[in-house]
């Protein structure tokens, strides 16, 4: 075993080479929602003739509000639709953030069509406010189904709010989230019963069915269809757990043809065990193993009441899987020119606590020449270093170097900087370097390699704090 020592001297490296970034699929993709939301506002414009009074530019700016509140709330069912592709390319945790800013986004539109609109047409009749919102609410055509969806939405975020968020049980939060698939439900008919675009535009109307109903398939099919489907096939069950350091749980399921579960390493799923007090709640787990002989293992760290129960979970339970999920894998590696395989042929893994995990299934699996492969990993005492012995024999194997860094004696902390970076890698700049571990040490890994010379679009981490 190698350990990183103390001490060394400054030997920041720059990257000496050319290479061809890989484009980011998010690009794209946000080009079209950003065009989506042109559109809506083209469609206003189209279906407005002429603003001239105070009430009208209000009332203009409430259907304004409103049509990009209807646009925006597609968008974050479409984000909650596990879409593959979005997964898989973009990253779990970078599409959680997007449906996170897209719904409070949302609603404050909401918020601002409703008092723009009221508003508006308060000032064109000439009536109080509250009396008029009243006389909507109650007269027109769905506003007490929109009124009570605007009501689920405020609810949604209050218990989203960061503040509230780390306060409520995750199942609670789970749950009430659910709420959303209602809240869009109930609101989605008065877009076309009140609004005055869709009656003036049969085909804007015709696209707007479209859309939702676009989103809707991929709901129902990513969220509901394609986890049965997986569990039917598969029919994953529990054989056994084993402890693999202090407070850390390997659990061990098998099932049928697990060739077919396409998972790469580095990706997880969502996990729901069917044993009381487990079965309402489903959390995201990385494998910790690649599948093999109808087997599947994770490794989790008892940090609450759902991890620390899997440590007791009994020999055939069944269990509930969804995913393959997550970025964190081979294919996000950097081009460089020169090379065949199209991959920069260095890599270096850096894992914290647990979340030596998923680096664990790459530091296995990932292409790599001898001596090209490097695993980091940082604990806070030997005994925590999980499946050690596994890493030690695969660095046997694949001439991989190995290295811990854990905390001596004394409890002294040795520091990853990036002038030992450099003094073990001279060369780091020209690796792909992969982070997993608790939020503040990815964090500040990630600046130690910008230090280092490592270019940001070869520093790939994912974060499970969704």
């Amino acid at each position: 075993m190698t350990t990183i020592q103390e001490g060394g001297r400054a030997a920041r490296r720059r990257a000496e080479f050319r290479m061809r970034p890989r484009r980011s699929p998010a690009t794209p993709l946000l080009a079209v929602l950003w065009a989506g939301a042109a559109a809506v506002l083209g469609l206003w414009w189209h279906t407005t003739p002429s603003v001239t009074a105070t009430a009208e530019w209000i009332t203009g700016a409430g259907r304004i509000t409103g049509l990009l509140a209807g646009y925006a709330t597609a968008v974050v069912i479409a984000l909650m639709a596990r879409v593959p592709s979005l997964e898989r390319q973009i990253g779990s945790d970078r599409v959680a953030r997007w449906h996170a800013m897209a719904g409070r986004y949302t609603v404050s539109l909401i918020l601002a069509h409703a008092a723009l609109i009221l508003w508006g047409y308060a000032e064109q009749s000439g009536t109080p406010l509250l009396d008029q919102a009243l006389t909507v609410v109650l007269d027109y055509p769905d506003m007490l189904k929109a009124t009570i969806a605007t009501g689920l939405f405020l609810l949604i975020a209050a218990v989203s709010a960061s503040g509230v968020r780390r306060r409520t049980r995750y199942e609670v939060w789970y749950y009430l989230h659910l709420l959303t698939y209602a809240a869009v439900f109930l609101g989605f008919w008065h877009q076309l019963s009140t609004g005055a675009e869709f009656a003036a535009e049969p085909a804007a109307r015709t696209a707007w069915y479209a859309m939702y109903g676009t989103v809707t398939a991929l709901l129902v099919w990513y969220r509901f269809a394609v986890p049965v489907r997986l569990n039917l096939r598969h029919r994953l069950r529990v054989v056994g757990t084993r402890e693999e350091a202090p407070g850390v749980t390997s659990v061990i399921m098998e099932g049928r043809r697990l060739d077919r579960l396409d998972a790469e390493a580095g990706q997880f799923f969502r996990w729901r065990f069917m044993a009381p007090k487990l079965r309402w709640a489903s959390h995201p787990y990385s494998l910790s193993a690649p599948p093999r002989e109808g087997r599947l293992r994770i490794t989790v760290k008892a940090a609450g009441d759902h991890s620390s129960a899997l440590a007791r979970l009994e020999p055939g339970t069944r269990v509930w899987a969804e995913g393959p999920y997550g970025a964190l894998t081979a294919a996000r590696r950097q081009r460089v020119r020169g090379d065949r395989r199209g991959h920069s042929t260095k890599v270096l893994l850096l894992a914290g606590g647990v979340g030596i995990t998923p680096l664990r299934t790459l530091f296995e699996t990932i292409p790599a020449r001898p001596g090209d492969l490097t695993l980091i990993y940082r604990a806070r005492r030997q005994e925590d270093l999980a499946l050690w012995s596994e890493l030690e024999s695969i660095a046997r194997r694949r001439r991989a170097r190995l290295l811990s860094a854990v905390n001596g004696p004394g409890g002294a902390r040795p520091e990853i900087t990036a002038e030992r970076l450099c003094r073990i890698l001279p060369d780091i700049a020209r690796h792909d370097v992969y982070l997993c571990g608790p939020a503040g040490l990815a964090e500040e890994f990630r600046t130690t390699l910008r230090e280092a010379g490592v270019p940001a679009r070869r520093i790939h981490h994912e974060s499970f704090e969704l």
